[in-house]
C-alpha cells in the first residue's frame, strides 16, 4: 500500500459472466429435477423420465454444458382406459351412421330455398304522414295602463314653526353676603392652673395630716420599717393619691363646662349667619320663580302657535293624501280591467291550442294503428320462414349431431408444489465485494487528502497519547482517537513527538499539552 493505499482491482467481466452462466445453469438443472414431480390419481398418471441429454456451448466462455431432456407420460387407470375403449367404437358407429344419413342431404340441398306461400309483408308506401295543425301567435294581450291622474308628492305651506322662547329676565344665581360662619372659638384646654389651684388649697391639709398620722404612730409605739407602719403610712398615701386625682377629675370638669359655654356661643352666632342666609336664599329663590313663571307662559304660547301649525299642516297631509288615494283607486281599477281582458284573451288562445293538440293526437292514432297492421303483417311472414329454415335445418343438425361424439376426459392432475432453487448472483456479489472495497479505499484516500491537501498553516492533533489501534503503513500509521468507537474509518497521519525530532516548526504544543502538526508543512517539504 502506497502513500495513499492501493485501489482494488477491479473484477473480470468474462470470468463473473462464465461464473454466473455456470451458477445458473446448474440451479436451472437441480429445479427442473425438482420441479418434474410424479403423479398418481384414480384416473390415471403422470410420469416424468429423463430420456437423454443435449449439448450446449457457452458463445462466451466456450464452455460445453450437458442439458438433461424430459418426457411426460399420461396413462389412464384400468376402468378409464375401458371406457375410452368403449367411447372410440360409439364414436365410430355414429360416424358410420352420420356417413350414411349425409346421404339424404344430397337430395334435400339440392332443392334451393323458396319463399311460396310465405304471407305478403306489410306495404309501408300505404302509411300516410298525418297532417298536423299549427298553433297560432296567440292574443294581443294589453301591457300599458292610460294614465289616471297625478300623484301630490308636496304638502301646502302650514306657517312658519317658533324655535324660541322670549326673554322673562335674568336668574339670580347669587346670594348677598350672610356673615362669616365662626369655625373655632377660644379655649384653653390645659387644665394644670385648674389643678395647681386646687392642690395648693389641698397639699396643706394633706402635709397636716401626714404628721399628724405619724406623730399618731409614734405616740401608739410603731416604729418607721415595722409592718403596721408600712401599712397606715401605705392607706394614707392611697387616701393622699386619691385625693390628688379627685382634684385632677374636678380641674377637667371644670375646663370642660367652660368649652360648653365656648361651644354654644359659637352655635348661636352660627345660627344667626345660617338664618340670615336662609333669608338671602329665600329672596333668590323668589325672585327665580317668578323668571320660571314668566318663561312657562311664554313657552305655552310659542307651543300654541306651533300646535296651530301642526294642525294645518295634518290638513294639508290629509288632503294630499285623500288626492293620492283616489288616484290609486282609479289606477287598480283600470289594472284590473287589464288584467281582464288579458286572462279572457290567454283563456281563449289556450282553449284554442287544447283543440289543435287533440285533433293531432287523433291523427297520431291513425298513423300508428297503421303500423300496427303493417308489424302483425310482417310477423307472419317472419314467422313462416323461421318455421321452415327450422324444418330444413334439422336434417342437417340430426347428421351433425350424430357425427360428433364424447371424448373420454383426461386425468385431472393436481397442481404440485414446485420446489425450486433460487439463483445466486455471483456477478452481483463480485460486483458488490469490489465495490465495497473501493469505497473503502476512496474513504481512507480521501480521509488523508482531507489532512494533506490544502492544510496550509492548519495545526490536527497529532499527539500519540490522543490515539489508539494504531497500526504503522509505510512511512505512516493508522489510527483512531481516543473517544472515537471501534467500527470508527481509521484515519492516516504521523506521529508528532516523531516530526518534532525532524522538524520542530511543523509541530506546535496547544494549550491541552498535546501536540499538533502541520501538515501543510510536511507536504512542501516532501514536494521539495
Amino acid at each position: 500500500m502506497g502513500l495513499y493505499g492501493s485501489t482494488p482491482k477491479a473484477p473480470d467481466p468474462k470470468d463473473t459472466a462464465a461464473a454466473q452462466t455456470s451458477t445458473n445453469i446448474g440451479t436451472a438443472i437441480a429445479n427442473g429435477y425438482l420441479g418434474n414431480v410424479n403423479q398418481v390419481t384414480p384416473d390415471g398418471s403422470l410420469t416424468y423420465s429423463q430420456t437423454g441429454t443435449n449439448k450446449w456451448t457457452d458463445p462466451q466462455s466456450g464452455d460445453v454444458y450437458d442439458l438433461p431432456t424430459w418426457t411426460a407420460t399420461t396413462s389412464l387407470s384400468p376402468a378409464q382406459q375401458a371406457i375410452k375403449a368403449q367411447e372410440d367404437a360409439a364414436s365410430k358407429n355414429l360416424a358410420t351412421l352420420a356417413n350414411t344419413q349425409s346421404g339424404r342431404l344430397n337430395t334435400l340441398l339440392a332443392n334451393p330455398f323458396t319463399m311460396n306461400g310465405a304471407p305478403a309483408a306489410g306495404d309501408v308506401s300505404k302509411l300516410t304522414a298525418p297532417s298536423y295543425q299549427q298553433f297560432n301567435s296567440g292574443p294581443q294581450l294589453q301591457s300599458s295602463i292610460g294614465n289616471t291622474g297625478s300623484i301630490q308628492n308636496s304638502i301646502a305651506n302650514a306657517g312658519n314653526i317658533q324655535k324660541g322662547v322670549a326673554s322673562s329676565g335674568n336668574i339670580q344665581t347669587a346670594l348677598g353676603n350672610a356673615g362669616d360662619i365662626t369655625k373655632s372659638y377660644d379655649v384653653n384646654f390645659d387644665t394644670s392652673k385648674y389643678e395647681d389651684a386646687l392642690m395648693q388649697r389641698l397639699n396643706p391639709q394633706l402635709s397636716q395630716s401626714r404628721e399628724a398620722l405619724e406623730t399618731k404612730l409614734a405616740g401608739q409605739g410603731l416604729q418607721p420599717g415595722s409592718d403596721a407602719y408600712n401599712r397606715a403610712i401605705d392607706a394614707a398615701t392611697r387616701q393622699e393619691n386619691d385625693a390628688r386625682i379627685g382634684a385632677v377629675l374636678n380641674a377637667g370638669q371644670e375646663q370642660s363646662r367652660l368649652a360648653g359655654l365656648a361651644a354654644n356661643q359659637a352655635a348661636f352666632q352660627n345660627s344667626a349667619q345660617q338664618q340670615n342666609y336662609n333669608q338671602l336664599l329665600g329672596s333668590g329663590q323668589f325672585a327665580n320663580s317668578a323668571q320660571a313663571q314668566q318663561y312657562g307662559q311664554n313657552a305655552n304660547n310659542m307651543q300654541m302657535g306651533n300646535a296651530a301649525q301642526a294642525q294645518q299642516f295634518s290638513q294639508n297631509a290629509a288632503q294630499q293624501q285623500a288626492n293620492n288615494t283616489a288616484q290609486q283607486q282609479s289606477y287598480q281599477q283600470a289594472l284590473s280591467n287589464a288584467n281582464l281582458n288579458n286572462s279572457s284573451a290567454q283563456q281563449m288562445y289556450a282553449n284554442q291550442n287544447s283543440a289543435t293538440a287533440a285533433n293531432n293526437a287523433l291523427k297520431d292514432q291513425g298513423f300508428n294503428s297503421q303500423q300496427a297492421i303493417i308489424n302483425a303483417q310482417n310477423a307472419a311472414r317472419s314467422n313462416y320462414l323461421n318455421e321452415n329454415y327450422a324444418q330444413r335445418n334439422q336434417n342437417i343438425n340430426e347428421v351433425l349431431g350424430l357425427a360428433s361424439g364424447a371424448q373420454v376426459s383426461n386425468p385431472n392432475f393436481v397442481a404440485t408444489q414446485g420446489q425450486s432453487i433460487p439463483t445466486v448472483d455471483y456477478a452481483g456479489l463480485i460486483n458488490q465485494d469490489y465495490q465495497n472495497k473501493l469505497a473503502a479505499s476512496q474513504q481512507q484516500q480521501g480521509m488523508f487528502g482531507s489532512i494533506l491537501g490544502g492544510v496550509g498553516s492548519l495545526f490536527a492533533l497529532s499527539d500519540e497519547t490522543a490515539k489508539k489501534d494504531v497500526k504503522k503503513v509505510g512511512g505512516l500509521y493508522e489510527y483512531r482517537y481516543k473517544g472515537e468507537s471501534k467500527n470508527a474509518p481509521k484515519r492516516i497521519g504521523v506521529m508528532a513527538q516523531e516530526v518534532e525530532g525532524i522538524r520542530p516548526d511543523a509541530v506546535r504544543t496547544g494549550k491541552d499539552g498535546l501536540k499538533r502538526v502541520n501538515y501543510g508543512a510536511l507536504f512542501q517539504m516532501g514536494a521539495r
